[in-house]
């Protein structure tokens, strides 16, 4: 007999809590991605780093946005860099991952837009490593309170 109080305790406690819980909501949603890079520039470079963000990398963002392929971009300084840690941080936000075809026709109607190759912007690219250093990425997700 007492056995089975104890077991018909146990499951009315296991119903009690169990419904609460199986009833609530996780009181976040999914946002967007953000991609992040980490750059280091060299010392005295930093004018010309900031130019080509200024002039270049912003004119392909401000296009990415207006696609709807990215939903904004910011850039962030390391204020009191340390041994090691990246001078800037390049923001990329963008709500979903574009699949093989989509990439191309982006590829293409970046270049298309940007009036250049992807060998010119490669030979680009190579002229800024030489004061300009990617030191990494990674890929977050953002999270948004559930109304």
């Amino acid at each position: 007999m007492m056995k089975r109080i104890r077991l018909a305790a146990t499951a009315a406690l296991v119903l009690v809590f169990a419904a609460p819980l199986h009833a609530q909501e996780i009181p976040v949603v999914p946002g967007d991605y953000v991609s992040v890079s980490m750059i280091s520039v060299d010392d005295g470079h930093d004018l010309d780093y900031i130019n080509h963000l200024a002039g270049i990398w912003r004119k392909g963002q401000d296009f990415a946005v207006k696609q709807g392929w990215i939903t904004g971009y910011e850039i962030l300084s390391n204020e009191f860099k340390r041994p090691g840690e990246p001078d800037y941080y390049l923001i990329t936000r963008f709500a979903r991952f574009e699949d093989p075809a989509e990439g191309e026709k982006r590829q293409k109607a970046y270049n298309d837009f940007m009036q250049s190759t992807n060998a010119q912007m490669e030979a680009a690219s190579a002229e800024r490593a030489k004061y300009r250093h990617q030191m990494g990425s990674t890929l977050l997700r953002s999270w948004k309170w559930r109304n």
